[in-house]
């Protein structure tokens, strides 16, 4: 058995629609509406925008020099070799390299037909709208991927939530059972969740916000600063006071891993701690003093991470401002 995907059902009966309406109006070469929508179904709406106007600019400019070229010096072989030679390159410096295919059919048939009537490059011209109209009625219901979305989110969450709360488990007992897959996992999650709401946004061309996009990328950041942590946590093989303090905080911002902007109640808490850390007495030896160290280092790579959610909501925040004074601007005045 073979599954038959989403995009292969949309472009069957896309050329077979096309190519319905091609031959119903009594078009030639009727079967071109039903290639070129083949070639135009893309699997994000973006891209098949992108590919439908390449497609037509493409044929247009086909026709052009087909016209020019054939009206000229005729129908001859060489006469294709020279359209060719000075098409394609055409083609490549208005970036549009990938309708080639399509666009030199074109110029083929009229070279068939061996006429270039008004009435032939309207059929061409009606034969390229309808594949192309087609292919972009057809790709425009895109199936919602925000269940996925909000569901690698979530479970990007939870390993976060179970690897705070490890290294508070560590810090306080200088020794654990973990075995770390969480962070293993999180970065296959992350890779994936990215490349998912990427396509999302080529779904929606028009959509101004891409909070989901840059929601997985400020949460990649954060991810760093983890693995950046796990060695150094690793290295405490003996507990202090600083540490206890450090890994009750772990254990509060574990529960509280969210879509949720909780990020500057706990930057309040991480630099009150940091204020009592520097009036605690002077180290007694030389581990102690390393393990503080290291202990200060981990608050500071912490308040990084605990900003990137900070500025991730102010970033928001300022977009939606913006958005209002727009709308108040364009609709009317506040009182």
């Amino acid at each position: 058995m073979f599954n038959i995907g989403y995009r292969t059902i949309k472009t069957a009966i896309g050329a077979g629609i096309a190519i319905g309406i091609a031959q119903f109006l009594g078009l030639n070469f009727y079967i071109s509406a039903g290639i070129i929508t083949i070639l135009c179904i893309k699997p994000t709406k973006k891209a098949s925008l992108y590919s439908a106007w390449q497609r037509f600019i493409a044929c247009l400019l086909a026709m052009l020099f087909a016209v020019a070229f054939f009206h000229i010096l005729g129908y001859h072989p060489w006469t294709i070799t020279l359209v060719l030679l000075l098409f394609i390159p055409s083609l490549v410096k208005l970036k549009a390299q990938d309708a080639v295919g399509t666009s030199s059919v074109i110029i083929l048939q009229l070279y068939s037909l061996e006429q270039t009537s008004w009435a032939i490059i309207w059929n061409q011209f009606q034969v390229i709208v309808i594949g192309i109209g087609v292919a972009l009625l057809i790709n425009w219901y895109m199936p919602s991927m925000e269940r996925r979305i909000k569901q690698y989110r979530k479970r990007i969450e939870e390993n976060f939530s179970i690897i705070l709360k490890e290294f508070a488990v560590y810090l306080r007992k200088g020794d654990s059972d973990w075995a770390g897959k969480e962070i293993i996992e999180t970065g296959d999650i992350l890779k994936e969740a990215k490349m998912l709401s990427l396509k999302d946004i080529e779904n929606h061309p028009f959509r101004e916000k891409d909070s989901y996009y840059t929601y997985f990328k400020m949460r990649e950041e954060q991810f760093e600063i983890l693995e950046r942590l796990m060695p150094m946590i690793a290295s405490l093989d003996k507990t202090y006071k600083q540490g206890e303090h450090i890994a009750d905080f772990l254990e509060r911002l574990s529960q509280k891993v969210s879509p949720q902007n909780t990020a500057n109640l706990f930057l309040e808490d991480l630099r009150a701690m940091r204020a009592e850390f520097r009036e605690s007495p002077l180290p007694k030896d030389r581990k102690e003093f390393e393990i503080r160290s290291a202990l200060a280092h981990f608050v500071n790579e912490m308040e990084k991470y605990l900003e990137l959610k900070s500025n991730l909501q102010k970033t928001s925040d300022l977009e939606e401002s913006k958005r209002q004074m727009l709308f108040q601007r364009l609709f009317g005045r506040t009182n």
